[in-house]
């Protein structure tokens, strides 16, 4: 049981039941009956005050996995990566606009 109990606590080793639901599309009827089967642990918990089951990454990945295959999880896997990506692609070139502007500045100020 204590394996378990580090996992609860190791970064990117769980995700709330809303997570589960936009990066593998599983509803919350999924993630109920599955936890009422005993194929999900949860623990329960709050954002913002909004009440969230949290979810054990690995068993909602074997759940997926079962349910609609290795080739649906890596492909919902891939996109989810692609995603995030892109956001932070976005967010450097936002600071790269940011830096070049302050540069122009310091330059028209004498700097070198």
């Amino acid at each position: 049981m204590g394996d378990r109990d580090d996992e609860w606590g190791r970064k990117g080793a769980t995700l709330s039941d809303n997570t589960a639901h936009k990066e593998f599309r599983l509803t919350r009827d999924e993630i109920v009956a599955a936890i009422r089967g005993g194929k999900l642990h949860y623990r329960p918990g709050s954002i913002f005050g909004n009440p969230i089951l949290r979810l054990l990454r690995r068993e909602v990945e074997a759940l997926v996995k079962k349910r609609h295959g290795s080739t649906y999880l890596a492909d919902q896997k891939n996109k989810n990566e692609l995603e995030r990506i892109q956001r932070e692609l976005k967010r450097l070139k936002r600071e790269v606009v940011a830096l070049e502007a302050r540069k122009a500045e310091l330059l028209a100020r004498g700097g070198r």
